[in-house]
This record gives C-alpha cells, structure tokens and sequence, in this order.
C-alpha cells in the first residue's frame, strides 16, 4: 500500500540567506507513530511515510550545500516498541540502503552510521559495511544516520575506548583534553551541529547527541515529521540566521 497526503506549499526559501547556510544540520525524526494515530492507521504506516520524508529532506539538504547532515532514526531504547513497529523500522532501513548502494556514487552522497550495530541482523550489518566502503571513496555530502544510538552509550564507550588505550600505554588519563576525547566519541572527524530541529513540539534531546549539542542552537516545531516539508526546513534554517551565537562569550 502507497500512502500519499497532500501537503500546503508555501514559499519560505526568502526568509533563508542561502549564503551562509548552516554546515552541519541534525534532526530528531519524531512524531512518525502519533501521525498515523490521529489518521486512524497503524503506528507502521507514519514511519513509512516518514522514510519518505527523510528522503525528501536529505537530498534537499545536499542540494543546497548543507555539508553534514545527522538523523536520529532509532534510538536504544525504541527496542522497547512493539515488535510489528521494530521489524517495520528496520524494513525501511534495509530498503534504504539498498537503494543509497546504487546511487551513492552518482549523487556523491556519503553515509555513516553511529551507535552500536551489533544487535542488527547480519543482513543490515552486511548492507551498513558496503555502504562504509562506498563513502570512503566519495567526497560529498555526510548524511550519518544514528541506528541502536544513545548519547549516554556513546560517551560512555568513548570512556571505555579511552581507558582501554591508557591500560596499552598508548595514552596517559592526564593527556586527555575534550578535543582529544572527541576522537573516541561515534561522530569522530564531524563537527558539532550548527543546527538541531526537533518536529513534534517536545522540549528535549532524548538522549541525542548529548556531547556534540552543547552549542548547537535548537530549533522546535509542532509539525509532525511525516508532514515536515522544505517550507519548515527554511523556517528552521531562518531562525538560526537570527540568532546571535556567542558560544559563552560577550558580542563585541
């Protein structure tokens, strides 16, 4: 079954100076399940369209130079969902990376995946490798998809990586710097967002990258991810634009 629903288009691509475009964007794609709810389908049917939304968005994001790109997609703890709705999100995931294995190089669009794998069948496991392999040859646009991913496992495995280097020698614990541990952390090489949007009106971070935000300006919106369209992500990047983002310190 196809699902398509009209959406109102409205032209905000003036409110964004296209300029000086924020470099790396990161997105909480929640509110897939209430979306279904209040059209009376099943909780499955809002993450199906809301795959079609991130597709969507990602190739817009790439079109107009946004160099990093960073989604929440399944977090540690959506384990806990029903089952029907896990198996969907990792159908749709499976159906994605097939699809980014043949036009990953003709859109020169790279992908990288953080949080731990290891619970994933060894089908997607497989599928995540080629897609690696496929990004270490390719220069473009980084869209990294956060799978089986909590902030607090990751900071707590780069802990763990870390004191595993000071027990060989290779480091000493008061060599460590917050630039150093950075390296240890999944979004090692990727600077900190400029940007996170959060859809579906909630007030926090879930447990998305926790380290990485602590400057990151936060842009909230009511619409749900299924219906977020161009027209909310210009809305998103113009609020940025009129911040004044003095990282702790005093605008002169």
């Amino acid at each position: 079954m196809k699902l398509a629903f009209w959406k109102k288009s409205e032209d905000t691509a003036g409110q964004v100076d296209f300029g000086r475009l924020p470099r790396h964007i990161a997105v909480i794609l929640d509110g897939n399940g209430r979306w279904a709810q209040r059209r009376g389908l099943p909780r499955t049917a809002g993450h199906k369209v809301g795959s079609e939304t991130f597709r969507t968005i990602a190739t817009y994001c790439r079109d107009i130079g946004i160099a990093y790109l960073t989604v929440y997609a399944f977090s540690t703890e959506n384990w806990r969902r029903p089952q029907d709705e896990v198996d969907t999100i990792m159908s749709l995931l499976k159906r994605y990376l097939l699809e980014a294995i043949d036009t990953m190089e003709r859109d020169n669009v790279r992908l990288r995946f953080m949080g731990d794998m290891t619970p994933l069948s060894v089908e997607l496991r497989e599928l995540v490798d080629r897609c690696n392999a496929i990004s270490d040859r390719l220069t473009g646009c980084l869209c990294s998809i956060c799978i089986n991913y909590g902030g607090r496992a990751e900071i707590v495995h780069g802990a763990r990586a870390f004191a595993k280097d000071c027990a060989a020698g290779a480091v000493k614990p008061e060599d460590l710097t917050e630039e150093m541990f950075e390296n240890y952390l999944y979004s090692a090489g990727i600077p900190s967002p400029d940007l996170l949007i959060r859809p579906g009106g909630e007030l926090r971070l879930s447990n998305f990258l926790l380290w990485q935000c602590a400057y990151t300006e936060i842009y909230v919106t009511d619409v749900l991810w299924p219906d977020f369209s161009k027209e909310e992500l210009h809305r998103a990047i113009a609020s940025y634009q009129r911040r004044d983002r003095r990282f702790g310190g005093v605008k002169r």
